[in-house]
């Protein structure tokens, strides 16, 4: 009996009757039916609202970043059972390890991001703070936060896991619930997925909810504290963009939309270089990796004129040897489109584009023939190349996407022409320049950047560890301008502050510094006669001070430390030079008043205080000279709790001191951050 999917709405799964079916990309046969009961979206919103914005506002960034790694640790424990669900949408292993890993580590890349990147709390202080007055009483600065809203995510049926998992991840860092919608035809691997984060029991409720089926009124019942975020084709990017409630709510719509992205061969590259085969390897493999269901494939390969010969015969060969059909097969390298009416419509488009100035140069006719059983009721579709001698005399290449195994050869003359022809798709998602010569990649790409969300630069020396022209990587930026959507999704903190409210905000150092949970300088210290160095994480507070004793410099200092350091430079040692200089005089190293104010702050005897392990914002603001005399302020700037401990068990927390290096007329003559872990009192 074929099951019937079921929708994860306000803590319960919906759906009991059958409405459409579902079949196997490979074979046809039926793998499962979405659910005919109506959704209740009043519900749905509301139980986002009331149940999952309390949740998760309850936790704090570094708590939900647990959370996701929790997550992402047990669904790689159960992964065996998504790859068997998804090979009946057409994938092989490689495709699915894409699409089921890539997902899982997106969610372990956030929890790493929100780990190390995040404060405790819920606002982001996105400094620097500036005077705003003469005095030094009134300043501003920006803060970010939740905005207690409800994101949609609504996805294609290409990456069924990874399409939810790439947007719940910053989502829910950012403290915001979810409502995921994926693509009908291969939802049934989606609510796969949702069955196992349910039963891992992680999230708390509210924090997601799944939508099998149509979204019905569910954009009208969404407000200006809410988030759309689309993926799929550009046309019904347009469609949703200009939603009567979404612009009358100003509701932030982001949009990744499929593309027409490129993939330019240098004419420094010639036939015996070997970044030619990485062309084509790199052409080929977007070609066949999830049958070309990629929004971020090559569909253009801009080739030089003389080399387009050469080009398409390695392609034909290339493509020749490729095995299509059941991807559970172990020879099997391409397995199906997701579905018989995908192939239709790749047909169609295929079509389309040989009536609108191309030619094929290798397809269906050369001896197509899909292995395994069944595989005649299946989506399959020959990997598809098509050559088109005069770009720029036909639209159709630039406008037209086959949304398969299908890419067109473009052949060029002079870099000029290659750069049109890029920006002839009208905005793309991803690029890629092949080349050796560093001075064809500064010309081009600063050119091809305005109508790109991500360009790879490809050749020997990147090619051994190059994730490839098509894999969004959460670190970076994934969108692109135009027909690409115009929207942008990972890009690592970057994302998380897409679903977060920010603010200017304006007042007292010492009242924004209660605000922001950070001290800002200016405000209000506190010393409180004990070293804060000697406090335990818990018993520090913003604004704990220590006001150093004075250290005058001498010429014995610099000496010592030019000896130690092996830093002889002129303005240290050299009398005449240095009179000569635009300070007059010899001064002491930089990083000699960093090591004096140092010895002034630490407190040397053990205590709290672990380590040391790093230096922010560091700026050496005037010269120290000989008989100046040095004093440091330490202050207690932040703290973060990452809700860890070490090997014995003690637990710590980070902290992030402020320091200031004045001089004996009060000037700051050096100014930094130190970052500490010190221990949890619990360790004592």
């Amino acid at each position: 009996m074929t099951p019937t999917l079921q929708s994860f709405i306000a803590g319960h799964w919906l759906g009991s009757d059958a409405a459409q079916l579902l079949r196997s990309a490979i074979d046809g046969k039926p793998v499962a039916s979405t659910h005919a009961e109506r959704i209740d979206f009043g519900e749905a919103v509301l139980h986002a609202r009331r149940a999952g914005v309390p949740a998760l506002l309850a936790l704090d960034f570094q708590q939900r970043a647990v959370r996701l790694k929790a997550l992402g640790k047990f669904l790689a424990e159960h992964k065996e059972a998504l790859y068997a669900v998804s090979a009946h949408t057409g994938a092989t292993r490689s495709d699915s390890w894409i699409d089921i890993e890539g997902g899982i580590g997106t969610l372990l890349a956030y929890a790493a991001i929100g780990s190390n990147e995040l404060p405790s709390g819920n606002l982001i202080h996105e400094g620097p703070a500036m005077s705003l007055g003469k005095r030094g009483g009134f300043s501003g600065t920006h803060i970010l936060v939740p905005r207690g809203g409800v994101a949609v995510h609504i996805n294609a049926f290409n990456f069924p896991i990874w399409g939810l998992l790439e947007k719940f991840a910053p989502s829910f860092l950012a403290g915001m619930p979810c409502i995921g919608k994926p693509a009908s035809s291969t939802s049934y691997l989606t609510e796969s997925l949702m069955r196992l984060i349910v039963q891992s029991g992680v999230l708390p409720a509210g924090s997601l909810q799944l939508v099998i089926g149509g979204t019905g009124d569910l954009l009208d019942r969404l407000e200006g504290s809410d988030v759309v975020s689309f993926t799929g084709s550009a046309e019904t990017a347009a469609m949703l963009r200009v939603h009567a409630n979404i612009v009358r709510q100003s509701i932030p719509f982001n949009a990744e939309a499929d593309s027409l992205n490129c993939a330019i061969l240098a004419p420094d590259v010639t036939p015996d270089d070997e970044e030619f085969e990485l062309f084509i390897k790199e052409v080929a493999r977007e070609m066949t990796v999830k049958a070309g269901q990629k929004c971020t494939a090559i569909r253009r390969a801009i080739v030089p004129r003389q080399h387009i010969a050469a080009v398409a015969d390695r392609l034909h060969a290339k493509l020749s040897k490729i095995v299509v059909g059941d991807p559970t097969i172990e020879t099997v390298r391409m397995g199906a489109l997701a579905s018989r009416d995908q192939r239709l419509d790749v047909s169609d488009r295929v079509a389309e584009l040989l009536r609108g100035g191309t030619e094929l140069v290798y397809g269906e006719r050369d001896g197509f023939n899909p292995i395994g059983e069944g595989v005649s009721e299946g989506a399959f579709f020959a990997p598809t190349l098509l050559l088109c001698d005069r770009p720029l005399d036909h639209n159709s290449v630039h406008d037209v996407e086959a949304f398969g195994p299908v890419s067109t050869l473009m052949a060029y003359d002079g870099l000029d022409e290659a750069v049109g022809l890029a920006a002839r798709g009208r905005g793309s998602l991803v690029g890629t320049l092949v080349t050796r010569d560093t001075k064809v990649a500064a010309k081009i790409i600063p050119t091809v950047a305005a109508w790109h969300g991500r360009l790879l630069i490809l050749d020997r020396d990147a090619a051994s560890e190059s994730t490839g022209h098509g894999s969004p990587l959460p670190s970076l930026k994934h969108g692109g301008p135009g027909r690409a959507g115009g929207g942008e999704e990972l890009g690592g903190l970057r994302a998380v502050k897409h679903y977060l409210q920010r603010a200017a905000l304006q007042g007292s150092p010492t009242m924004l510094a209660a605000v922001t949970g950070e001290h800002l300088r200016g405000a209000v210290v506190r010393e409180k006669g004990v070293h804060p160095f000697r406090s335990w994480f818990e018993d520090l507070e913003i604004g704990d001070s220590l006001l150093t004793h004075r250290r005058t410099v001498s010429e014995a200092d610099i000496v010592s430390f030019g000896g130690i350091s092996g830093d002889y430079f002129y303005m240290h040692f050299d009398e005449v030079a240095a009179k000569d200089s635009p300070f007059g005089k010899r001064i002491a190293h930089g990083y000699f008043v960093l090591s004096a104010a140092a010895g002034l702050f630490v407190s040397p005897a053990p205590g709290p205080v672990l380590a040391n392990y790093g230096l922010d914002t560091l700026r050496f603001v005037k010269p120290v000279g000989i008989g100046d005399t040095i004093q440091a302020r330490l202050t207690c700037k932040r703290k973060t709790d990452r809700n860890k401990t070490d090997a014995k068990g003690v637990g710590q927390g980070v902290v992030a001191w402020d320091v200031e290096v004045t001089n004996q007329l009060g000037e700051v003559v050096a100014s930094y951050d130190i970052l500490t872990l010190v221990a949890k009192r619990g360790a004592a």
